[in-house]
């Protein structure tokens, strides 16, 4: 496992902040102020095997840890703040059978060794607006579409110039500049010039809105709208999720990524309900990624959403089929404090064109907090390929247990 010269300087200051903050205090200097700094360490042991007669099923025991640290009136600046957070993965030559740390023989597990800056921004905070630039985490709404990937070992950052307002009450708007997406493989840096714009208004409990449109340089271009909102009723919690989108050619070109697609269009259409009595949870998601519509492009897809979490644990739909994709899934399970969470999902793949046979899975996890600052997660993902998509059946199972804290 290699460090580059900039990880260890990293790590050395991070380590030694709180030393900085002190001396500086006492001599009356403070480059640091109100330094938070936190740990967290994510041993996690999976196995996937994929039944498609090629490869053998994998078996990896990664561990993530994360050495971070949030930074207020830096420089002594009123209103500038940092943050910093260097994150390795390892699975320290224990268990590495799978790809892509064994190239070829071995299903995928996609937390490849390696260490990063997952985060280095500064933010600026002037009155209701505030300025951030570096690389950061960074997420809308259920990240259907601009996400963290943060069920992998390594997150997925933007290296970003972005302006945030909340001057207007219950109004909140974001417009970032993208010059880099940092993936989840070890060199996967997408280099793009994208502009990311998102609004959000809070009428009510019952009633949030937001609007976006994410440009995505020789991609495409997404633009829609989302409804969530939710109640009690009589001791009966109900949310309810409701969103639109369509997308077009895409208005801006990365010179690195080639032509642009031609004739880029699908719509994007999600339903969605829950309702928990007493920590009884039901829930019904009706979810389609379109077909495509025009001579060339491809179906509706989301190249930056935690995919993870969005159709299928067995993470067969990364990419959506040409086809398009209809995903119906009904959610059942338990939910207390004490307990902990149990959740059942079953989920309905077939094609939005034709109605085809895509397959179906059960998803099940159950996690709980067993003490403060740690706790467990027991997951599995069961496919079974469809009559029209001979992609394999696919077995994953997870255990991991999560410690974080700060010091």
């Amino acid at each position: 496992m290699k460090f580059s010269k900039s990880h260890v300087i990293v790590a050395s200051i991070l380590l030694g902040i709180n030393g900085i903050v002190s001396a500086d205090n006492e001599a009356g200097f403070t480059p640091f102020s109100d330094a938070k700094l936190y740990a967290q360490f994510r041993p996690r042991l999976e196995h996937a095997d994929v039944d498609d007669g090629v490869k053998d099923a994998a078996t990896a025991l990664t561990t993530r840890t994360i050495l971070g640290g949030e930074f207020n009136k830096v420089g002594g600046i009123a209103g500038l703040s940092g943050h910093l957070e260097a994150t390795n993965v390892s699975h320290f030559g224990i268990m590495d059978d799978y790809a892509p740390e064994q190239k070829t023989g071995y299903d995928v597990i996609m937390d490849p060794s390696q260490t990063r800056m997952t985060q280095a921004h500064l933010t600026y905070l002037l009155g209701d607006t505030a300025l951030i630039a570096g690389r950061k985490m960074h997420t809308f709404d259920n990240q259907r579409f601009i996400g963290h990937v943060g069920w992998r070992q390594i997150f997925q950052t933007y290296d970003m110039i972005a302006v945030a307002n909340k001057s207007i009450p219950n109004l909140a708007l974001t417009g970032a500049y993208v010059n880099k997406v940092n993936r989840i493989t070890e060199n996967g840096k997408l280099d793009t010039q994208s502009i990311l714009l998102h609004g959000a208004y809070t009428v009510d409990p019952i009633f949030n809105l937001s609007a976006y449109g994410y440009m995505l340089a020789s991609i495409h271009d997404s633009f829609g709208v989302r409804a969530t909102g939710k109640k009690n009723f009589s001791g009966v919690k109900f949310n309810y999720e409701a969103e639109y989108a369509f997308q077009d050619k895409a208005s801006l070109k990365e010179e690195s990524m080639g032509d642009i697609q031609p004739d880029h269009e699908a719509d994007y259409y999600k339903l969605g309900f829950r309702i928990n009595y007493t920590g009884l949870i039901f829930g019904l998601d009706y979810e389609i990624l379109g077909e495509k519509e025009g001579a060339g492009g491809s179906a509706f897809n989301t190249p930056l959403a935690t995919l993870h979490g969005m159709n299928g644990w067995a993470d067969k739909f990364l990419a959506t089929p040409a086809d398009g994709l209809v995903d119906t899934s009904i959610t059942v399970g338990y939910v207390s404090k004490p307990f902990g969470r149990a959740i059942v999902i079953y989920r309905n793949f077939e094609s939005d064109n034709g109605g085809k046979d895509f397959g179906s899975e059960f998803d099940i996890i159950y996690a709980r907090k067993l003490f403060k600052n740690l706790g467990l997660t027991l997951k599995a993902a069961f496919y079974e390929a469809g009559a029209d998509l001979k992609n394999g059946d696919t077995n994953k199972y997870w255990a991991m247990l999560d410690y974080r804290f700060n010091f």
